[in-house]
């Protein structure tokens, strides 16, 4: 571990010398790339400063407490000694949490996608519902919300999809939970005898990708230009103005018909296939580091059901890590902290106890 600590040092003081070199600082890219990886190593290295500081005045420490003959002198330093020793120990817990290595995605603004799934009229309106359960908890966090897509469903109150631009700090590290299957348990308003249902929606959770993220080859589009739809009547553009954006090599389709400028819709679809391209490298990546894995709190396949909204017994279940909540109804407003605290806490103890 500790070659490891003077190797992130050497680093970390290699960075910020780059930092101050005239070249980097014109390189606009490079020197925001740089300046993101400094940061992330700053407290790995507070850390290991304040380890081998504590470490020398522990040892300082004991010499004073086998020479000292003062019986309220060598006192003082068994005290100072245990204080001393209990620090170490916490610090080199706090070193191992840091050495996990962090999803570079992790402070990046996020794309999130909701598209009903199966079960009719009523999987449209549980999409819906999930799109309100987000935007209260967007509110709620301070985080500014953009939509690149929105399409109603036929039926009143439902939601076919949509696509939300997400930014703030740090989103995606919270964001990326969600990516999966939601399913829905209740009774529709429209079940006369009262029988329960079943339906899903999809989310879907992209790391915004900046430009000198992921390259993309114009050569290799195919657009669209077509007239945006929708409910009716000031949302159907009678000029076409909506881009559909096919990614050829990889078979992605993107489209945005959100504003009224095909430049601003162009731009907007170009920034989720970007992302969706990213993301896809970012899980080509894990799946080569975490070959061995076998419980992934963060799945990567979004075919897998991840919770259950059961609204008869106001509970909500997390299938990944056996989380079962009975505040169903307040987690429909908005209050989705507590889960993903506790998703992040057992994906950190996972990677965690990869490191050991």
């Amino acid at each position: 571990m500790f070659d490891k600590l003077e190797k992130v040092k050497s680093r970390y003081h290699q960075i910020s010398e780059m930092l101050s070199d005239p070249g980097i600082i014109g390189d606009q890219n490079e020197f925001r790339k740089l300046s993101k990886e400094f940061s992330g190593l700053e407290g790995i290295v507070n850390s290991y400063n304040d380890y081998v500081k504590t470490k020398k005045d522990a040892e300082d420490n004991r010499k004073l407490l086998f020479e000292t003959n003062d019986s309220e002198m060598k006192e003082m330093a068994k005290e100072e000694q245990e204080r001393l020793d209990n620090k170490i120990s916490e610090i080199e817990k706090e070193i191992k949490e840091l050495l996990v290595p962090k999803d570079p995605a992790d402070d990046k603004n996020a794309i999130l996608e909701i598209r009903a799934g199966t079960g009719g009229e009523e999987a449209t309106i549980f999409a819906a519902d999930l799109y309100r359960m987000y935007m209260r908890y967007f509110e709620k966090k301070g985080w500014k919300v953009d939509t690149i897509d929105f399409s109603d469903a036929s039926n009143p109150g439902g939601l076919k999809e949509a696509v939300l631009n997400v930014s703030g700090k740090s989103i995606y590290g919270d964001l990326k939970y969600e990516s999966g299957v939601h399913r829905v348990q209740r009774v529709p308003k429209t079940e006369a005898s009262g029988r329960v249902h079943t339906s899903a929606a999809s989310v879907a959770v992209f790391p915004e990708a900046e430009d000198f993220d992921i390259e993309v080859n114009e050569n290799d589009l195919k657009i669209d230009v077509f007239r945006s739809g929708g409910a009716g009547g000031q949302n159907v553009n009678k000029v076409e103005t909506a881009i559909r954006i096919t990614h050829i090599p990889s078979g992605i389709v993107v489209q945005c018909q959100d504003e009224r400028s095909q430049l601003k819709n162009k731009l907007k679809a170009m920034k989720v296939l970007r992302s969706r391209l990213y993301e896809f490298e970012l899980e080509k990546r894990d799946r080569e580091l975490t070959s061995q894995r076998k419980n992934m709190v963060k799945s990567g396949d979004r075919s897998d059901k991840i919770r259950t909204y059961n609204f008869p017994q106001n509970r909500l279940t997390d299938h990944r890590i056996g989380l079962t909540l009975y505040n169903l109804s307040d987690i429909m407003e908005g209050d989705l902290d507590e889960i993903i605290d506790r998703l992040k806490t057992a994906d950190r103890a996972e990677r965690l106890s990869e490191t050991e």
